[in-house]
């Protein structure tokens, strides 16, 4: 288990994060997020043993990060920011290179660095020099080098940062697979990201946790939750929806009048307002061609959470 202990760290009068706690367990894939300047990738470093902390702690398995800094970075397998590395470097130098910092056997190693060659799709630039290589092909390396002792702890800052559409899945399917024996904490801003592969997510707004949950009870604070999304045979005006129990506010998709969003009551989410409204519309001559019930919208309620008053923590 993480466990991230009252954390706070100063960088003189400069508060970048704000008596912080929280925890993570085996299996789970935690997305860390928060706005640009919120303290994620300075709590990422100190919970990665990069930075002290001025006040609390963090522990890694039976560990503190403070006390026991070797042990815990044996554990812990690390992407920072920007992935930076030795820019005369080529990759094959890289891996050989912090395999052997850490001790590996050359036989462990080699089948190591193949494997994750491989995983990677890392062949086409395994002996060109650092500098050359492209954003996402940098990002790829450093992901490389995180896993490549099979740490029990993966500490992941914008993992997917400059890859292409094909790439980010191939790298969020391989940190599906790999939440099955590790922690893994997803330091991002996407917040598609949190959707598809985080079991949770703790928003921070500078320095404080503003939010701790499951990307599926964010989703719900948001007013898009439960919201009836409807595809008409033919336009009709708003005026048609006045009046219907359960129908809180509403908005047109398009200027033809053919597609709406229906906002609806906490206590009326579901069938029967779907059914006052067929009835309405069918009375209209303007029966549903198609219907769906919005999920929520994340990024709604990221916005209301990082740009709103000051919240407790939730």
């Amino acid at each position: 288990m993480i466990e991230v202990d009252h954390l706070s760290r100063h960088f003189g009068p400069v508060t970048a994060v704000d008596d912080l706690s929280f925890s993570v367990g085996a299996g789970e894939i935690l997305g860390f997020l928060g706005p640009n300047g919120a303290g994620k990738t300075t709590t990422m470093k100190v919970i990665a043993g990069f930075l002290a902390p001025s006040a609390g702690g963090v522990r890694i398995g039976n560990h503190d990060v403070s006390r026991s800094p070797l042990a815990v970075k044996r554990l812990l397998g690390y992407l920072p920011e920007g992935a930076p590395a030795w820019p005369d470097m080529t990759p094959f130098g890289l891996l050989r290179f912090a395999a052997r910092v850490r001790g590996m056997p050359a036989s462990v190693r080699d089948a190591r660095m193949q494997q994750l060659v491989t995983q990677l799709a890392l062949e086409e630039v395994l002996l060109r020099p650092m500098e050359s290589l492209s954003k996402g092909f940098r990002r790829r390396v450093g992901l490389a080098l995180a896993l490549l002792h099979d740490p029990a702890v993966l500490i992941l800052d914008e993992p997917t940062d400059g890859l292409d559409p094909n790439q980010k899945q191939q790298v969020r399917d391989l940190i599906t697979s790999l939440s099955r024996d590790k922690i893994v904490i997803v330091s991002t801003h996407i917040l598609e990201e949190v959707e598809a592969v985080c079991t949770r997510a703790v928003i921070i707004r500078r320095g404080r946790l503003v939010a701790d949950a499951t990307p599926d009870a964010l989703a719900a604070r948001s007013r898009w939750h439960g919201a009836i999304a409807l595809r008409l045979d033919r336009p009709v005006r708003a005026d048609v929806f006045t009046g219907i129990d359960g129908v809180a506010d509403l908005r047109s998709e398009d200027r033809n009048g053919q597609d709406w969003t229906l906002f609806v009551t906490r206590d009326a989410v579901g069938g029967p307002v779907i059914d006052r409204v067929r009835e309405r519309l069918d009375a209209s001559g303007a029966p549903i061609r198609e219907f769906w019930l919005h999920r929520g919208r994340l990024d709604e309620v990221f916005r209301e959470l990082t740009l709103g008053p000051p919240a407790e923590n939730a």
